[in-house]
Parts: C-alpha cells; sequence; structure tokens
C-alpha cells in the first residue's frame, strides 16, 4: 500500500507541476544530431544547436539495451565553447565501457543556454554493428544466428543446437529464455578477435550476459565444435538471466558451467569414469574450491567442468527440475548457496559433495579432503556485473580456426 501511494503522489507531482522539472526550450534549436561509429574501439555522438542567447551547457544522456535492476541512464558532459552556434561531440571509448555488435543504444541531450532556456532533444536509437561484413539472419522469436560465411544450412545447425539448448534448459531446469538471444557467428578466430577491443589470444567466443548477445568464431568446416560451443554459452544466458540479482549473491562457477555442460547434452561414460577414478585417486577438489574461478591448466580444467556438468545432472536425476529451478529462485532472492542447498535438498554443499561422491562410487563420501585440492588459478572473473564477457576458455576452443 505505501509503495502503490508513493508512486502515485510521484505521478501527480510530475503532472500538476512540469516547469520544475524541464524549463521552456525558448529559442534553442536543434541543427544537427548524429553518431559515428568505429567498431569496436568507440562511438562517438555529435550535436550542434544555436540560441539567441550563448548556449552555455550541453549534456548527452543515454541508456543502453540490457539487462538492469532498475532503470537508468548515462550522462556525459562535452567541453564547449559558449556561444550562439555550439558544436559539441564527445566520444564513448570502448576501453572503458564494453558494447557488442548489435547493442542497441538510446540517446538525447540536455541544451541550457545563458537565459535559462533549456531543450530536451527526441530520443534517438542506433545499433553498434560490426559492419566490416555482410550479415545474413536466420532465427525464431528466442533465438537470431547472425552469420556471414558458410552456407543456409551451416546456420541452420547452429540455430537447432541453440534451440535445442533451450528447450533441453527448460525441460531439465524449468528454466526459459526470458528474452531473445542474438549469436555473431564470426568466421573465425582471427575476425572475432578484430571485433574485440582488447582480445586473449585464445578467446574463442564471448557471452555478454546483460545484453543477451554472443559473439563466437566457428569456421564451416568446424561446425561439430560450434554446434557444442553454441548451446553451451546460450546455457550461459538463460541461467543468469534468472539468477542476476540487485542482492549481492553470485551463482557459482561449478553451477554456472555445468548448466551451460548439460545444455550441451548428457555426460558421456568416458567423462563418468575418469571422474570416478580421479575421486579415488583423491584428485578432484570440492565444490568449495569450484565456487572459485576454474583452472587455467587444461588437465584440471577438463576435471573441474566434468564435475560440474555430473554434480548438476545428479541433483536433476535425483530430485527433479523443479528442486533445481526452485535452488536458483532462492539464489536470485540472495540467498547463500548452502542456504538454498538446505532450504532445498536439506543438505549443504558439504553434503552435495557427500550425496554426489556416493552416487558415483556407491561408497560413503567424501573422498576429497582440503589437504588434497588441487591448486585453483584464476582464469577470468566469474561476476554477475551484467558488463562483464564471459570467454570461452582454452578447454573449449581447442578445436576451432
Amino acid at each position: 500500500m505505501t509503495r502503490k501511494l508513493c508512486i502515485l503522489l510521484l505521478l501527480l507531482l510530475i503532472c500538476v507541476t512540469p516547469s520544475t522539472v524541464f524549463a521552456a526550450a525558448g529559442d534553442i534549436k536543434l541543427l544537427k544530431s548524429n553518431t559515428e561509429a568505429d567498431f569496436p574501439n568507440s562511438l562517438t555522438f555529435n550535436v550542434r544547436a544555436e540560441s539567441t542567447s550563448p548556449i552555455t551547457r550541453i549534456r548527452l544522456r543515454y541508456e543502453v539495451d540490457k539487462m538492469t535492476y532498475a532503470p537508468a541512464f548515462a550522462e556525459a558532459w562535452p567541453d564547449i565553447q559558449p556561444g550562439k552556434d555550439v558544436s559539441a561531440s564527445w566520444s564513448w571509448d570502448m576501453r572503458k565501457g564494453i558494447l557488442p555488435p548489435g547493442a542497441r543504444v538510446t540517446y538525447w541531450w540536455v541544451i541550457e543556454d545563458s537565459a535559462g532556456n533549456r531543450l530536451l532533444t527526441p530520443e534517438k536509437s542506433l545499433t553498434f554493428d560490426d559492419t566490416r561484413y555482410k550479415w545474413q539472419r536466420i532465427g525464431d522469436q528466442n533465438v537470431n544466428i547472425y552469420w556471414y560465411q558458410g552456407s543456409r544450412s551451416f546456420a541452420d545447425d547452429l540455430l537447432k543446437s541453440a534451440q535445442d539448448a533451450a528447450t533441453k534448459l527448460g525441460r531439465d531446469t524449468g528454466v526459459f529464455l526470458e528474452r531473445p538471444v542474438s549469436i555473431y557467428v564470426y568466421g573465425n578466430y582471427r575476425d572475432l578477435r578484430g571485433s574485440i577491443v582488447a582480445p586473449e589470444e585464445w578467446t574463442g567466443g564471448v557471452a555478454y550476459a546483460g545484453f543477451n548477445i554472443i559473439s563466437i568464431g566457428i569456421s564451416p568446416n568446424n561446425l561439430a565444435w560450434g554446434k557444442k560451443a553454441v548451446a553451451h554459452e546460450l546455457g550461459h544466458l538463460i541461467t543468469h538471466q534468472v539468477t542476476v540479482s540487485p542482492y549481492g549473491a553470485t551463482i557459482p562457477p561449478w553451477l554456472d558451467e555445468g548448466l551451460a555442460m548439460h545444455a550441451e547434452g548428457e555426460q558421456g561414460d568416458s567423462d563418468r569414469e575418469a571422474l570416478v577414478t580421479a575421486i579415488e585417486d583423491g584428485r578432484l577438489a570440492t565444490l568449495q574450491s569450484l565456487s572459485s574461478p576454474f583452472p587455467a591448466d587444461a588437465q584440471e580444467a577438463f576435471y573441474a567442468y566434468a564435475q560440474s556438468q555430473s554434480v548438476v545432472e545428479y541433483v536433476i536425476n535425483t530430485f527433479g527440475k523443479d528442486k533445481l529451478n526452485h535452488l536458483l529462485v532462492l539464489l536470485n532472492d540472495g540467498n547463500t548457496m548452502d542456504d538454498a542447498l538446505l532450504q532445498t535438498y536439506g543438505f549443504n554443499l558439504s553434503g552435495l559433495d557427500e550425496a554426489w561422491i556416493e552416487f558415483m562410487t556407491g561408497k560413503p563420501g567424501p573422498k576429497v579432503v582440503p589437504g588434497n585440492l588441487i591448486r585453483r588459478e584464476a582464469l577470468w572473473n566469474v561476476s554477475a556485473d551484467l558488463l562483464t564477457p564471459r570467454v570461452l576458455s582454452p578447454v573449449l576452443t581447442a578445436g576451432a580456426v
């Protein structure tokens, strides 16, 4: 009731006192407003205006179409020389803020003169496109594939892989796409890196969770790897649509990667056998350890991914999708992993370790103790920050061209 009353009072205030919100435009006239894109390095906003009184201040306001906790816009103050005819520019340096291909930006200007006049220009929208290539598009209401190299059947196969991944996660976890996803398929690693301001040499793809955009390098002769990579990254985006929370809780890497691996398909027998051997040899980390960034070493990373997928599939097959969905909801509400597990399954993270090990080996766990933990090194920052890109690991990119 209190919240509704506050909203009503705010609306009444806006309706009855418009002069306190915006001053009249007076004689200020907008002569030009445009943008210049230098993908992927920068986006420059230009404006020119005139007035019968000297223009003293110009501000750019812009907002990006991405998932946020509350509507917000950013503001930039370009330097100007006051006068009756003024031009101004402001350049968005992508080394300080990332925009992926296909990101949509809405912007407008606030212009003021010495007589107290104030003009808000009409909103304009643009798409930050990578115009170096002639993109083709196929898709449905949930997933769009953009590509420029390879046949239509190549793109159809990637689209089906993404659709199958979305269907699988929905069936097994109750988590579905809430917003459409765009996947930009670059023809090779070199082209992909050219779309990123500061790429790592091994970068195979980037998923921008807040934008629901994936950029990935897949050559037409590497379709098998590409189908798995698309499914994997789409799994991340689906999971993050329902778990990114303003309350500070983050989904741990083992759950995040486990769900993404599950989106690729069921775990194979050889991976399960390798995990059992590693458990018996005391070479696996605890889930607490896998709640930190995964290792850079290829062999250790293999076990981290395989273990994460196995644990996720264990809880799905043993307790059902409704329980896992409830776990994700609790994490989104700000609960810690231990609290969310206790409320959902009746055990904490250590208890899940023990239950999974007993399931895998048929013997009571745990077989992994702190002294046996594999040393972990940070590979990337796994964060709920919507502007933090997720980069495919060397393990996932090993086969690409």
